[in-house]
């Protein structure tokens, strides 16, 4: 009896386990709880392509409190702003001519250092110039008996929560003795943000709505809030009516529109130049005691006067619903609920909130700055080289379409022109993909981001998840190389990405170096994804070595599969491309130029271990010689050697400066230790107990006091137990073969996909 008890007890587990995931219980559990005023804790909605960040309030009340923490912004993929150029400055003005040994002078966009030199301020200018607007800041405005703004830290009984299942806030507080309860969401199709406030403060005429514009800043990192320049930029009601109003913002050349509309009985009045109120107004004749101490509104910012998508607040409360209860839904999930190594929990509460954070900020149709649509960091620009950081997490758990979008920027006709232009110009075929950006893929002048190429492959990259996408249940072998028996989805991958993808690996061809005395081609005239490696002071860096052979493999494959014959340049760069540095069994940073001494020391144990990087973001060694193979006879030069690989990993955990790391770099450990074999080191890289591998209660990878939020390092995480979950290809035919194999982390998922 016990024997069958026993059996039976031991079939309800397994039953138990392999029930599909209550997916809301996982998003809930780790909802972000706000219980005291933080500078650091404020919580956004959004849509992506939108997001407003909010305070204690549920929304930007205090934005000055807030300034130099997770400020709050509303910001979207289309608000862009530039400075009026009043001294005429040409692009062109910002170039410098540099020999980066290719035989010839090529033109960067540079910062000149001559303060006397229209040089230098065409190269100030076209760096800060475009950003992204902060377009605008809606707060509950609430005044003492003198008439003053209550500060922030009078506020008492703080109770706030997001519900990420729903892309809901709410918030409670006291404010002078009296409760205050707000609801925020965002629209899922508009930029739009939509409110209720609950308070007896309007009807006691202590409290109204105030909507605030700022003017712009040339902050390198800031709030892009300038609330003291009121003579810069104007706002006009052009049409209002009983409950509704349409602003037009005029900022320098930039033109948009705030229509503002609202239930219940309220009026829209000017306080000061660019700032309105919606006062609470009670019926004539109505008593105090029976008022509904309400006020209801949406505002949605727009480009044109006539668009005009949002609706009530409860309308777009059950659309943002239904909209986060679909992205839940139909991407991956991951439920650490049965692991019983005590840091699972903290991984999972990464996860999660990493999922809602770039699904806030990161699905737009320009590459999101490094800080999304919360706020500016690098003046707002995109910076390409971590589009990867930012897309691929998307492309694992299930949201390809993200991933999609993004390319669709790249194919756009403006941005990639602008990509031959720049290539053309500096001699090369092809197309060159710049570091940092403005929208349309313009240069943005600089003496380090101008050198880099990390970012150069990431298209083929990118074309090759939508092709592994498309490609089921089609292989992606010989049978398709010559564009039979492939589905309609892959003709249309092969389609509409197949030319960018050769344009991008002509550039990369063209910028490889031969050299007749060791017969091999080499990377140099590049600064290093491990920025203290410069152009100036080493050569072929590892992971661009690495990566330019990946991507001209991926290439070749591409015009197999479109039926095209291999570049045979191409096929000798990938035989012949120098390998990995390396000295004593441990790769090296790159190849010195000047002689090694402890600046090379420091150099090579700073920023980014690009190093693995090699290892951790690239399919294995044998999956590169199998996509090489593909129709060819020859072999190739393995790409490293795994028991290298593992001493260089003890080598950069024993004498990096961890502190000096960036956000993903942690998921770079990762991911790299779990490929290697050494799974619980990739674990406690997600973990580190290190400042830059810090994550707020709101789920932002915290970095230092300059820069509070970092996506790369959400996407990072993401991709890291991605990878650690699902495989990777030529992955060990296990279930979860990223973590250990010890019973402690039973992670039970749905709807990954394997990396590459």
């Amino acid at each position: 009896m016990r024997k069958l008890f026993l059996s039976f007890a031991i079939i309800l587990a397994t039953v138990a386990v392999a029930q599909s995931i209550d997916r809301k219980e996982v998003v809930k559990r780790n909802n972000p709880k706000v219980n005291a005023v933080d500078s650091l804790g404020s919580l956004s909605v959004g849509n992506g392509h939108f997001a407003t960040t909010v305070d204690v309030t549920g929304l930007q009340s205090y934005p000055l409190y807030y300034k130099k923490g997770v400020s709050l912004c509303a910001q979207s993929d289309w608000g862009w702003h530039s400075f009026p150029n009043d001294k005429g400055y040409t692009v062109e003005e910002t170039w410098g001519e540099r020999d980066m040994g290719h035989g010839r002078k090529e033109l960067y966009a540079v910062q000149h250092r001559d303060k006397t030199t229209r040089g230098y301020g065409a190269s100030e200018y076209y760096r800060i110039n475009p950003h992204r607007l902060n377009l605008g800041a809606v707060g509950i405005m609430i005044k003492d008996k003198k008439g003053n703004q209550v500060p922030i830290t009078s506020l008492t009984d703080i109770d706030q929560s997001l519900d990420m299942w729903a892309g809901v806030i709410s918030s409670n507080f006291k404010a002078l003795g009296q409760p205050v309860a707000v609801q925020t969401v965002a629209h899922p199709n508009a930029s739009a943000l939509s409110a209720k406030v609950v308070t007896p403060l309007f009807i006691k005429g202590n409290a109204c709505i105030a909507f605030s514009f700022p003017y712009p800043t040339e902050g390198h990192v800031d709030d892009a809030s300038n609330w003291e320049a009121n003579d810069r930029h104007s706002t006009e009601i052009i049409s209002q009516t009983v409950n509704s109003a349409l602003l037009r913002r005029t900022v320098d050349a930039t033109v948009y529109y705030a229509r503002i509309t609202w239930e219940g009985t309220a009026d829209l009045v000017r306080t000061s130049a660019n700032q309105f109120a919606l006062q609470f107004g009670a019926p004539q004749g109505k008593a105090n005691k029976m008022l509904d101490p309400t006020i209801a509104f949406t505002i949605e910012y727009t480009q044109s006067q006539n668009e005009a998508s949002a609706g009530s607040f409860d309308k777009t409360l059950a659309s943002a619903a239904d909209y986060w209860k679909n992205y839940w839904n139909t991407g991956a999930i991951v439920d650490f609920s049965l692991c019983t190594d005590e840091r699972a929990k903290e991984v999972e509460r990464r996860v999660v909130l990493s999922q809602y954070l770039t699904a806030v900020n990161c699905q737009g149709n320009t590459p999101p700055q490094e800080s999304g649509l919360t706020l500016n960091t690098w003046y707002g620009r995109p910076h390409l080289e971590m589009t990867w950081w930012h897309t691929i997490d998307f492309s694992l758990f299930g949201h390809e379409e993200v991933l999609a979008r993004a390319l669709d920027w790249y194919n756009s006709p403006q941005v990639y022109d602008k990509a031959r232009e720049i290539a053309s110009r500096q001699g090369f075929n092809g197309v060159r993909w710049m570091k940092m950006t403005d929208p349309w893929a313009g240069e943005s002048p600089s003496n380090v981001g101008s050198f880099l190429i990390w970012q150069q492959p990431h298209y083929i990259y990118f074309a090759e998840e939508m092709y592994r996408h498309a490609v089921n249940p089609c292989s992606a072998d010989a049978q398709c190389q010559k564009r039979k028996g492939c589905s309609k989805e892959v003709y249309a991958v092969l389609d509409k990405y197949g030319k960018y993808v050769d344009e991008t690996a002509q550039f990369m061809a063209d910028f490889c170096t031969y050299d007749s005395l060791t017969k091999k081609y080499n990377l140099i005239g590049a600064t290093a994804l491990q920025e203290t490696m410069t152009w100036q002071y080493a050569y072929n860096q590892p992971f661009e070595l690495a990566y330019w052979r990946y991507g001209l493999i991926v290439a070749q494959q591409w015009r197999e599969r479109r039926g095209l014959e291999r570049v045979a340049k191409w096929d000798d760069i990938i035989e012949n491309l120098s390998p990995l540095p390396e000295r004593d069994g441990v790769y090296l940073a790159g190849v010195a130029r000047v002689p090694e001494d402890e600046s090379y020391r420091i150099k090579t144990t700073t920023d980014h271990p690009a190093v693995l990087a090699a290892c951790a973001m690239l399919p294995q060694l044998e999956v590169q010689n199998a996509m090489y193979r593909a129709g060819t006879s020859r072999e190739t030069t393995p790409l490293f050697c795994y028991d290298k690989m593992r001493a260089t990993y003890r080598w950069v955990m024993k004498n990096f400066d961890f502190s000096d790391m960036w956000g993903w770099d942690f998921g770079v450990l990762a991911m790299s230790a779990a490929r290697l074999g050494m799974q619980e080191e990739a674990v406690q890289a997600l973990v580190m107990p290190v400042q830059k591998n810090t994550y707020l209660n709101n789920g932002h990878n915290f970095q230092n006091e300059r820069l509070k939020i970092y996506l790369p390092g959400n996407g990072a995480i993401l991709e890291s137990v991605a990878m650690m979950c699902a495989g990777w290809e030529g992955c060990p035919d296990v279930k979860n073969p990223g973590f250990p194999q010890n019973g402690k982390w039973n992670v039970r998922w749905e709807g990954l996909h394997k990396m590459q």
